[in-house]
């Protein structure tokens, strides 16, 4: 290895130890595994142009190149990307002070300090991206004296944001001739997509008290969802007005099973992703979080429904207890910039027994009724309560007509309506649940060129 070229790595793991705003960006193990790398080369070299290193020093120094060149491979390999790809997707979901202070600050009324900060770290950044896998597996072969070593150079979007938050501008790093000339587009990704996990997935859950984002959200669309018209305007309207800064209620989603309450959650966080909209999600379990919860999203800019899914109560329940006083508020202001839509099917949420009605006796709590009417008026601290009845004949066939021509079946209606009346006969009662089963066997047994027979459906 010449003198260039030591001198090149040295700039390098010089300039990798540098990053002043972006540092996270090496922080992980295909980071770390890089900056070992380059270690490892530094070190080679070291020996390489020292007289009196021995023979031995310098082949295990050459094996310890050819280790941690391929702990690098390993990684990208597993992500599918390449080099410049995997520095790019970290700089977009990378959360630092910078793309969490943009997101509040116009770019203008930043500090300088802080500006040249970031433009420097993305000239760093582009530097280190143009060390290929071609250019490390050269200098490593040229230093273990193999012939061959392949570099993987792989170019794919893997680990980029979810393409339905926002436009990408990944292909724009791609091209550009310095990095520092995209910071104004730089910055305008975080404030309209986040950053960290909220810039990279649109639905999370909550568990063992963290987020958790969801690579592959349920894909439900609202065109999907057919009926119950009125219930859906009411939150949709709702909705709107959350992403718009406007008051918005919290919403209890209250009907019969199958009818939808879940799926028209779940499909707000695909409809308005790319306008801010982030849903997560809280089993009944983790209600307790539920104000540590808020109070972790109360300053980002994005909006933020919490979807708790089936709840119901029992009595002396302490996840009864914190979504009320999510609901209610304390002497905390409330933000503005998170509800809460919860589905059920009691309409007052709270499990009541005929026992627990007052009776006359020494023993009966002076102020029963008190009682029972604080746990009968829970679902009243909803703002809003939409209902979902239970899906008459004409309303099933409506949906199952609906999701048969969103999947193109080949069928004519007559025995489409026959055989649909026939499944939810056997199966579950006539509902939207019960129509996305039926309309998912039938595409398979078409697929297949079969039929619903009496087989299938009894």
């Amino acid at each position: 290895m010449d003198s260039p070229t030591s001198a090149t790595i040295q700039s390098l793991a010089v300039e990798a130890a540098s990053l002043l705003v972006y540092r996270s960006v090496l922080a992980g193990k295909e980071g770390r595994a890089f900056v070992e790398l380059l270690e490892a080369l530094l070190l080679w070299s070291r020996f390489a142009n020292t007289r009196h290193s021995g023979e031995g020093t310098g082949n295990r120094s050459a094996i310890s190149c050819l280790h941690a060149y391929g702990q690098w491979f390993e990684l990208l390999a597993d992500r599918r990307q390449s080099w410049s790809d995997f520095l790019i997707a970290q700089i977009l979901a990378d959360d630092n002070p910078f793309s969490r202070q943009v997101q509040q600050v116009d770019l203008d009324r930043l500090s300088p300090s802080l500006v040249e900060a970031v433009k420097y770290d993305l000239d760093v950044l582009q530097h280190l991206a143009s060390c290929t896998g071609d250019r490390l597996s050269h200098w490593v072969r040229e230093i273990s004296g193999l012939s061959t070593l392949p570099a993987f150079s792989e170019i794919s979007d893997a680990d980029a944001p979810d393409p339905a938050i926002a436009p990408s501008p990944i292909r724009q790093f791609q091209q550009a001739p310095s990095w520092r000339q995209l910071l104004p587009e730089l910055a305008a990704f975080y404030r309209h997509s986040g950053t960290g996990l909220f810039g990279r997935y649109r639905a999370f859950t909550w568990h063992a008290g963290a987020l958790a984002g969801i690579s592959h959200p349920d894909p439900v669309t609202l065109s999907e969802l057919v009926g119950y018209e009125r219930p859906r305007e009411l939150l949709l309207k709702n909705t709107e007005f959350l992403l718009a800064g406007l008051p918005a209620l919290n919403v209890l989603l209250y009907g019969s099973r199958g009818t939808g309450k879940s799926s028209l959650v779940k499909a707000l966080a695909n409809a308005y992703a790319d306008r801010g909209l982030r849903l997560i999600q809280v089993a009944k379990s983790e209600l307790t979080d539920l104000p540590a919860i808020v109070e972790q999203l109360r300053d980002l800019p994005q909006k933020f429904v919490i979807f708790v899914d089936d709840l119901s109560f029992e009595e002396d329940d302490d996840a009864f207890k914190a979504l009320k006083v999510v609901l209610e508020g304390t002497i905390t202001a409330r933000p503005p910039n998170v509800v809460v839509y919860a589905t059920s099917n009691r309409r007052h949420l709270v499990r009541e027994l005929f026992e627990e009605r007052p009776r006359p006796s020494a023993a009966d709590e002076v102020h029963a009724w008190d009682t029972v009417q604080e746990k009968l008026s829970f679902s009243d601290r909803f703002g809003l309560t939409l209902t979902f009845e239970p899906a008459d004949q004409q309303a099933y066939l409506e949906i199952v007509r609906h999701l048969a021509a969103r999947e193109q079946l080949a069928i004519d209606d007559e025995a489409l309506v026959f055989q649909a009346l026939q499944w939810a006969t056997r199966r579950n009662g006539r509902s939207g649940r019960t129509a996305r089963h039926f309309i998912d066997f039938l595409k398979s047994e078409l697929t297949l060129g079969g039929s619903l027979g009496s087989t299938a459906l009894s």
